[in-house]
């Protein structure tokens, strides 16, 4: 059983740091568009095609409200540390239990 322990360890392992890559790409996402960034630079429209099949999901449940404040990035940041304090720890602590 420490094969599939150490195999879940791993895995949460990699989710956390792409949970986490995600994290941080929304956030410069924000600053990027509240610093008026042009929407045609290569990294903006990377960083627009990452995130929006994450955010585009939350704007159809909560539109955007006055003034165009939009709360998706908010609502996918605690989304993400949500699945980061919950998935995570669950996983790390069923893999240590099979080791």
């Amino acid at each position: 059983m420490f094969v599939l322990g150490n195999f879940l360890s791993a895995t949460a392992q990699i989710l956390d740091v792409v949970l986490t890559i995600l994290y941080w790409m929304i956030i410069i996402r924000v600053v990027a568009s509240w610093l008026g960034a042009d929407p045609y630079n290569p990294i903006v429209n990377f960083l627009q095609r990452l995130t929006e099949p994450i955010l585009a999901p939350i704007r159809r449940i909560v539109p955007p409200l006055g003034m165009g404040l939009d709360l998706s990035p908010i609502l996918a940041i605690l989304a993400l540390m949500f699945i980061k304090a919950f998935l995570i720890k669950s996983l790390i602590d069923l893999s240590y239990r099979l080791q």
